[in-house]
């Protein structure tokens, strides 16, 4: 007996098992394209809300502002801006989550109102950003037309004087220096102490992460205190750009090393893992794996705390002075910033002085903002080329 005999009966089987309708001999029945049926409308994009959605959103928003302006204008003794916009905020919400609930289970109304709060919260901030910038430009902006107040120093320069007298140059330099030591300093302290808590971890490296959240929460006059009592009164060092560029650093450490902490840890562990795998040691992955990867992370790291140092004024009234001179050298003796010159000008009264304070911290500002954006520039990942 053949193989194909022996097969014969478990071939009709399965044929037997089959469906009819399953069957080859049938004819296979294509669909036909309807002539007549209306154009397939375009799919909107994943995400994008439908224009029943916008129209849901903008009018729950317009009657929550009409019930604002009702109950605080009219029904209640709540006259003023503020109150307005508390209620705008309060019936805006209230309604978008009825609407919500209208068209939707509690997900939906959970999703809306948390959009609301969230959009919210973010105007505020970028409305409070924006307004203390222009506030400080236009009531800073005199003195900054002058070129000499780029270029000069308030030698022999009164606080009645015009603003075609004098200017900051000094604190700009004294800013610059302090700024770069403190930053020298704190830069690969902060980055080499989030890599061990992240990194090497153990007991120790718990008591250092609790010690870095602790001092996050330092006041500032305690550690302008802490350089004042041992490197000015105990170790008898003079007062000079240097002692405020210790103070800043004290501030700066633990926002870089606890923001830098949070960056490296979001770093997924298969890439760590990879790199050892292939024969890479715990240094090599840590630098050339981690690091580039977290790269844009640790640029943000670098600048919040640029930004709480750049603005301190109390550490560095304690361990440098002021002076209406410039001073080059960390270590020459008493130096001015822009903090200070801040502080010295506005408390002095006069309105001269307190429009060239204006000037200064416009002037500030403008220095934050480059250093931000040089930062991200540095940070920002190398493009592949094709």
């Amino acid at each position: 007996m053949t193989a194909t005999q022996e097969r014969g009966p478990q071939d009709q089987a399965l044929r037997d098992r089959v469906p009819e309708d399953q069957t080859p001999e049938q004819p296979t029945t294509l669909p036909r394209y309807d002539e007549d049926a209306p154009p397939p409308l375009p799919r909107a994009s994943l995400g994008k809300p439908s224009p029943d959605e916008r129209f849901a959103h903008i009018g729950s928003w317009v009657a929550g502002l009409a019930l604002a302006w009702l109950v605080t204008q009219k029904l209640l003794p709540l006259d003023g801006l503020p109150w307005l916009l508390i209620g705008w905020f309060a019936f805006g919400t209230l309604v978008t989550a009825v609407t919500a609930a209208m068209s939707g289970g509690m997900i939906e109304v959970k999703d809306r109102v948390a959009r609301s709060v969230v959009s919210t919260a973010a105007l505020i901030v970028g409305a409070a950003v924006v307004s203390t910038v222009i506030f400080v430009g236009v009531r800073g902006w005199e003195p900054v037309t002058h070129l000499n107040f780029f270029t000069s120093d308030m030698s022999g320069v009164g606080p009645k004087d015009g603003f075609e007298k004098g200017g900051i140059l000094h604190a700009i330099i004294g800013s610059g220096i302090e700024l770069g030591i403190a930053l020298v300093i704190t830069l690969p302290l902060g980055i080499g102490t989030a890599v061990f808590m992240t990194e090497v971890g153990g007991a120790f490296a718990r008591i250092v992460r609790t010690v870095v959240e602790a001092m996050t929460a330092l006041p500032s006059i305690v550690a302008g205190l802490f350089i004042y009592s041992v490197l000015i009164v105990a170790l008898g060092f003079p007062r000079s750009g240097l002692a405020a560029a210790l103070a800043i650093a004290v501030m700066m450490l633990p926002i870089i090393a606890r923001a830098a902490d949070v960056v490296l840890r979001v770093v997924p562990g298969g890439l760590r893992e990879a790199s050892l795998a292939l024969g890479a040691s715990r240094w090599r992955t840590v630098w050339h794996v981690v690091l580039p990867t977290a790269r844009p992370g640790l640029a943000t790291a670098v600048i919040l705390g640029v930004a709480r140092g750049v603005g301190e004024t109390s550490p560095v009234l304690l361990t440098s002075g002021a002076a209406a001179f410039t001073v080059a050298g960390p270590t020459d003796g008493v130096m001015n910033s822009l903090p200070l010159f801040i502080y010295a000008n506005v408390r002095s009264g006069e309105p001269q002085a307190i429009a060239r304070a204006f000037g200064a911290a416009f002037v500030l500002l403008g220095l934050v903002l480059v250093l931000f954006v040089i930062a991200r520039l540095l940070a920002r990942p190398n493009r592949v080329s094709r």
